[in-house]
Order: C-alpha cells, then structure tokens, then sequence
C-alpha cells in the first residue's frame, strides 16, 4: 500500500478505511466528506478496524473524559497496528477533531505509534497529509493550524447521499467564547457557506433520495451566508431557499444560540411547512448569576421572551435543550432556579450534564468548584424531571395522527422505523417503503419511543 500511495497510482489499489466518529452531528457529517476525500487514494470504508490499512479516530472534546476515550481507542487500535506489522501490513493511525486540535503535541506523545494528528480545519488536506506522513518514512505529523482559506472551498463537490435524512454543515466555528467551552479553540472563529454551496449540495442530497436536511453549525442561527447577489443571508432566508428545493420535504437545524434567534428565523417557523416544529435551543442554567458567569450573553428572561415568540409563530413547536449543573459557584439556589425554568418551559427532550473542567477554558480555573456528589444529585434531579416530562410529551401524542418519515426497518418482522416531526423514533408495522412519510396513528408511548399503526400513505 505504501508504494502503492508514493508511486501516485493509489487509486489501482483498494485499501479499507475506518472512521469511528465521536460527539456531534458535524463530525458525522465531516468523517463522511473524510470518505469522499480518501476515495481518490483508493481507499473504501470498512466496517471495523481489523480490516483497515488507516484507521482514524474523529474527535469531541465536549462530552466529560473524551481524551481518556481516546487514548483508551488508540490502546485498542495500538494491538491491531502492530499484528498487521507482523502479517507484513501497514495500518496508518491518524487522530482528528477537536481533541486533536486541544491535544495535539500531546497525542503525538503519549501515543508515539500515531501517525497523523491533524484538527477539524485540516481535514480537506487529508490525503496530501497521508501522503507526507509516509514519504517522511516514521516522521509523524501534526497539522492543528487554522488556515486562512476556508475548507470548503477544498473539499470536493459531496457525494450522492446515503440515506433518507442528511447532514449539511452550513456554519462551523463560535464567536460567544461561553466559559465552559473549547469550540472556539477548537474549530475557531464563526464561518458561513455561501448560499450557493449549500443549496447545490442540497440538491445531491435530495437528488439522491434524502427527504429530510438537518442543518448544521456549532452556532447554526448566527449563519451569515453571501448570497449569488453578493447580500448577507441569513439562517431564517436561508430555510426559506432550501424549502423551494422539490422534493426535500424537511428541514431541521442545530445547535442554536439564543442570542440569534432572530425575527425572520421566527418568521420561518410561522411561514415554512417543511421546517420542523421542534427547535433545540440550549439555555444551560436557569439563573441570571450561573449565565453570567458562563458568558451567555442571555438571562433567564430573555430566554423565556424567546421561547414565547417560537411559540406565538407557531402553536405545535415545542423545545430540546441543553442543560449543565454544577457549574462553578452554582448555589443551591441557583440550582433552583434551573428547575423552576424546566417547570415554567417545559421539553419535549433535552441533554443535562455535570459541569466537567476543559483545559484552556475560563470555568477551568474559576473558583467556587462544586464537589463532584452534590454535581451527581442534582443531576440526578434535574434528568428525573426531563425525563418526566418527555414522557409526558410522548404520552400526550397518544391518540393523534402524525406523519412519519421512514428510515430503516425495525427489530421484527414487518416493522419499520421513522421520525415525527419532533424527531421522535416512531415504530410501525408497514410495508416496506423506506423513504415514504406516511400517517401513523400513535398508540402507544414511552420515554424514548412512539409506535402505532399506519393511518394513510400520504403519497402514493
């Protein structure tokens, strides 16, 4: 494969590649244009790394211990790196994203077997780094630069769509510099596709069979597109665009700052049928105190003002979020105050976590640590509450007639799985028409699950 690679006619020699993706949406979405960009080299995707000659690990660094997950990873693909040495193989190891980004000399390291470390705004030079690692014959290499030209201008046009729903990046990067974060050393300052981009790679999606688009962007309401005409776009008209596409039937968006939820992304909401009613816009604490310190840019009121115009716009829409307890100096007031907004609002889902330290961020070194037990028992607390009232939100779809976009067959026989338009998982005895929205009459509800019947096909 080496020689293969150095000689230039790579693409005459299929290798396998496997990509275990870590965290969110967008790195699902950047380790599908990492295939796309490895395709020319010869490389195919592979369904676990025994069979791969370069295995790469896609980082997160937001979830708690996700560097302990890595280097416990990169043990496991340590043992499969030197059995292939041993049958006279190679296997290339590279590690990308996030926690490449924040720990990149350090991975090179603790884990002197790794090849490339290489951070989220490099990977469009992926198989030039390949390339340079082996020609540099054990020399390892670390690119976590941010360069100055954006890399989507590099990436080559995406490639028809996998399945029924799709991920666009449309936006990459954060300007809030919350005080728990790593993403803006991380992914760097705000970026936005221009609008062309964007709607001709929607239009492979759809072409190729997608139904639904989730639009993507660490801060995805702050996106500020150029438009053909050379004018700002913003998210709200950006929707409105994407909705003219035929056939693309639905269009979600995450993750949302309150502070850009602007009038016409609520227009949206109000005037565009195919732009889903649940919006996940994270509030992570409910008091004024903890959201200051955090750099939130947003009290607890101006989320609730928020929220009540989302829902003025539009009666069904109802709301995921965000939530993080424990955070430095947080009282037991304060604590409180997080469940009186959860009460007051109510979710249909949302995420909760115990605040855990990133190094390099603010809240690392903030004074006011809260110990790690009383973090745990309100945490405890707090999902006890969302639980319930996720459930309670399931429940109340009991009875009614929603539509069903259908993904993947089910567990049994006969059965199919699909989305609402809550993003519900809806289980339904049906035939097999993947890709169909259908009518389902919900019957029954649990936490995490809708099921039912099919009602009416709404197309033939």
């Amino acid at each position: 494969m080496q020689e293969a690679l150095l000689r230039g006619d790579a693409q005459d020699v299929v290798k396998g590649v496997f990509i275990k993706t870590y965290g969110c949406q967008m790195n699902v979405y950047d380790s599908a244009r990492m295939i796309e960009l490895l395709a020319p080299l010869g490389f195919v995707s592979v369904m676990t790394p025994n069979d791969a000659d370069l295995v790469i690990l896609n980082t997160c660094h937001i979830r708690e211990r996700a560097v302990e997950k890595v280097y416990s990873e990169l043990g496991k693909i340590h043992r499969l790196k030197i059995a292939k040495a041993r049958r006279g193989g190679t296997m290339i190891v590279a590690v990308g994203g996030c926690v490449a980004q924040a720990e990149g000399a350090q991975i090179l390291h603790r884990a002197p077997f790794v090849d490339l470390v290489f951070g989220p705004q490099s990977y469009h030079r992926l198989p030039e780094l390949i390339v340079q690692a082996l020609r540099k014959g054990g020399t390892r290499i670390l690119d976590t630069s941010f360069p100055t030209e954006p890399k989507f201008d590099y990436l080559p046009e995406a490639s028809a769509a996998a399945g029924v729903t799709a991920f666009l990046t449309v936006q990459e990067g954060c300007d809030k510099f919350c005080s728990f974060c790593v993403v803006p050393y991380t992914r760097g300052a705000e970026y936005s596709r221009p609008v062309a981009e964007i709607l001709t790679e929607a239009r492979h999606a759809v072409g190729a069979g997608s139904r639904e688009i989730t639009l993507l962007g660490q801060n995805v309401n702050a996106y500020r597109g150029v438009s053909p005409d050379g004018k700002d776009c913003g998210l709200g008209e950006l929707i409105r665009r994407l909705a003219e596409l035929p056939g693309l039937d639905r269009i979600r968006y995450t993750t949302s700052h309150p502070g850009d939820v602007d009038d016409a992304l609520i227009s949206a909401h109000r005037d565009v049928p195919q732009l889903m009613p649940l919006v996940h816009l994270p509030v992570q604490s409910g008091a004024d105190r903890v959201l200051a310190a955090m750099n939130r840019r947003h009290t607890a009121d101006a989320y609730r003002r928020i929220v009540d115009r989302l829902r003025s716009a539009r009666s069904d829409l109802a709301l995921s979020s965000d939530f993080i307890v424990g955070f430095p100096g947080e009282s037991e007031e304060d604590f409180l105050a997080t469940l009186d907004l959860v009460e007051e609002i109510g979710f249909a889902q949302a995420f909760s976590f115990k605040y855990s330290r990133r190094p390099g961020t603010p809240a690392a070194s903030a004074a006011g640590q809260v110990p790690e037990s009383v973090k745990s028992d309100r945490l405890d607390v707090l999902q006890r509450l969302l639980k319930r009232q996720q459930r309670d939100f399931n429940e109340a779809c009991v009875g009614q007639v929603l539509p069903v976009l259908l993904e993947k067959p089910g567990r049994y026989d006969g059965q199919l799985v699909g989305r609402s338009p809550y993003l519900q998982s809806v289980h339904v005895s049906a035939p097999a028409r993947l890709g169909e929205i259908v009518l389902v009459l919900i019957s029954g509800a649990t936490t995490n699950s809708l099921s039912g019947s099919l009602a009416l096909a709404v197309e033939a």
